[in-house]
């Protein structure tokens, strides 16, 4: 099936958003268990203990959650501050905050304390760029704040970026006059449906009716997302499975037995592994081990990858290969594992 879908529905009870193009699964965002904090939400913390070692603060956060501050520098016990989390915590640690607060819609982003307004670097048209610009310092006026339209605002309506950047000023003032008081959960994180919408969604492409998984046989893909296996383009395949240390990835040509058999298939999996790996929710450190084939493609594949990864937006680095013909990757843990998003279900 060509095209591509957005679907808003729910999985085992729990609500979710799938991201479909030409019949496959590219991304997923399903609801965590109950008491997991969302990205992107923001709090007002108490600061709890300086961490010397490692140079961060411990912060106290509401219902008896912890926070960790990596630059507290110039904090004390007691104090009063505003944070945004940036990431999932990890079982038994504290989630990741940082005191950049920013208030993100699908078209700007307002920055308290960072004054310009910017334009996305992807919109190069000019005339774009000036209308935006016009319709931002009409919004904006003579506001501290700092505003950066986003790239989607290229093809919004002037009235949807209007409403949508004086909606995030808004907030961000409420929100920063609010610091008063003890710990306290101010905005939540976005669920899949809002951070779909806001981040992959054009009017076209959603689907957001009752069973929209079941037409779009979003189950399915779910189910499969959550074994280690995937078929891979020209019957190549791989098995993509974490263990407590990393993600071991195991590359298999398939039927093929020509000469270029392990290229390609090495290929189909540098295309294929950003998306499999955001679906699973996996990062950390990742260890590929490619089908055999020259050194000599190595750069080609190597190249390949490079592009698939940066297409995808998550934080990767590319390591390189080690002396067993491994390749490794140190990838940004910017998703909660599809395992533990349904672990109580």
């Amino acid at each position: 099936m060509k095209g591509s879908t957005i679907a808003l529905d729910t999985y085992k009870g729990r609500m979710a958003a799938a991201q479909i193009v030409d019949g496959k699964l590219t991304d997923l965002l399903i609801e965590p268990p109950e008491g997991v904090v969302l990205p992107g939400a923001i709090f007002r913390a108490i600061c709890d203990r300086p961490l010397k070692g490692q140079g961060g603060m411990m912060l106290r956060l509401p219902e008896g959650q912890s926070g960790f501050l990596r630059l507290g520098k110039g904090l004390k016990p007691g104090e009063r501050i505003l944070v945004q989390v940036t990431g999932f915590g990890e079982d038994g640690k504290a989630v990741p905050v940082t005191q950049k607060v920013l208030f993100k819609s699908r078209y700007a982003i307002v920055t308290p304390g960072a004054p310009g307004i910017n334009v996305s670097r992807a919109i190069r048209d000019d005339e774009v760029r000036v209308r935006l610009l016009e319709i931002a310092h009409e919004v904006m006026g003579d506001a501290e704040e700092g505003l950066i339209i986003r790239s989607v605002a290229e093809n919004g309506s002037d009235d949807d970026i209007a409403a949508d950047i004086a909606a995030m000023l808004d907030l961000s003032r409420a929100v920063l006059a609010d610091q008063d008081g003890d710990a306290e959960l101010l905005v939540d994180g976005p669920d899949p449906h809002e951070l779909a919408w806001r981040e992959w969604s054009e009017p076209d492409l959603l689907d957001d009716r009752e069973d929209a998984f079941e037409r779009h046989n979003v189950h399915e893909m779910i189910d499969a997302a959550r074994g280690a296996f995937e078929r891979l383009s020209g019957g190549a395949s791989m098995f993509i499975e974490p263990t407590r240390a990393l993600i071991a990835v195991d590359v298999n040509t398939g039927g093929d037995t020509s000469p270029a058999a392990g290229l390609k298939a090495n290929i189909a999996v540098a295309r294929a592994l950003p998306a499999a790996l955001r679906c699973r929710g996996l990062g950390g450190q990742i260890v590929i081990d490619f089908a055999p084939c020259p050194k000599k493609d190595r750069r080609q594949l190597e190249q390949v990858l490079r592009a698939a990864l940066k297409a995808e937006g998550i934080e990767t680095a590319m390591v390189g290969w080690t002396q067993l013909g491994l390749f490794e990757l140190q990838r940004k843990r910017e998703r909660l594992p599809l395992s533990r998003c349904l672990e109580d279900r």
